[in-house]
Parts: C-alpha cells; sequence; structure tokens
C-alpha cells in the first residue's frame, strides 16, 4: 500500500477540521493552506480545488464502506444481512460521513452509494439490468435504508434490525 504524503495528511486534516464548522462553499484555499502549513503550489500539486479534494475524499468514504462488506453476493443472496452490514458500515464512518456529507453536500452520499450498490447489483446479476421494477426497487430501499438510518433518532441498533427487515425480498 502506497504511503500518503505528509503534505496531503496535512491538507485533509486541515480540510476536516475547517469542514466540520464551515460549509464547503467558505471553506477558502488560502486559509485551508495557512491551517496545514503549506504553500498553496503544494495543495494544487494534488488537487484542482476544494472541490476536488471534498469530491475525493467523498468518494475514499463510499470506497471504505463497499471495501467493509464482506461479500458482495450478499445483496442479492442475503439482502436483510447486506442491509446490516451496509447499516454497520455507515455507523463506523458515521463521522466523516457528518463532516463531509453536510450542508450543500447532503444528498451526495445517498447517490454515491446508489450508484456503487446498482453497479454491485447489475455485475452480479447483468440479466436484470434495464428492467424498471428492479431498478425502482433498488433506487426504493438504498434511499429508503439511507433516510431511515441517518434522519431519525431512535436507538442504533433498532434502526438497523427494521431496516433489516424491510430490506427483505417480498
Amino acid at each position: 500500500m502506497q504511503k500518503t504524503p505528509k503534505s496531503v495528511r496535512r491538507i485533509i486534516n486541515a480540510f476536516l477540521e475547517m469542514r466540520a464548522s464551515k460549509p464547503l462553499e467558505k471553506i477558502m484555499i488560502t486559509e485551508l493552506c495557512e491551517k496545514a502549513d503549506i504553500n498553496k503550489s503544494t495543495f494544487y500539486a494534488y488537487y484542482r480545488d476544494i472541490y476536488d479534494l471534498s469530491e475525493k475524499l467523498e468518494n475514499d468514504i463510499i470506497e471504505r464502506i463497499l471495501k467493509s462488506l464482506p461479500s458482495s453476493e450478499m445483496i442479492i443472496s442475503d439482502p436483510s444481512g447486506f442491509a446490516r452490514q451496509l447499516m454497520n458500515a455507515f455507523q463506523a464512518n458515521n463521522s466523516l460521513i457528518s463532516i463531509l456529507f453536510s450542508g450543500s453536500r447532503t444528498s451526495a452520499l445517498p447517490e454515491k452509494i446508489e450508484y456503487a450498490l446498482k453497479e454491485l447489483f447489475y455485475s452480479l446479476s447483468p440479466e436484470l439490468k434495464g428492467d424498471v421494477r428492479t431498478d425502482l426497487t433498488l433506487t426504493y430501499k438504498i434511499y429508503g435504508a439511507y433516510y431511515a438510518f441517518f434522519k431519525n433518532d431512535y436507538r442504533e441498533i433498532d434502526k438497523i434490525n427494521i431496516i433489516c427487515e424491510l430490506s427483505e425480498n417480498k
């Protein structure tokens, strides 16, 4: 595994600290570079702009969530178990999710998760690609599970158990 350069780690840490208290649109590269104690040229060596940095970090979280799922085949063979693993991955990454996917970026997480999970599902069942019922069902379940998990203030275990029940193919 390739080691992340120190300057990139400094950029990411400064960005996350700033992003925790500021909307993405209010973060200035000059301010970020000061906080990270780097030159602007160092920032631009790695990122096009603040949105590129945010996008890369968002994609890293999506990749981390998907890699934490034990078996991609579970999305078909055990939808309830798959939903449980997905909700556990959301829970494990909740602090970064709440920072990166806040404000104007709130809808980006379910959109990216939907894209990734549909890609996974259709790679396992290509014959269903283009089937309107399958596509709508997947969208409904993915968005429903996401919003039920993040928009309700019940105990985590209760939310996960109910979402898993609802994820069963009926």
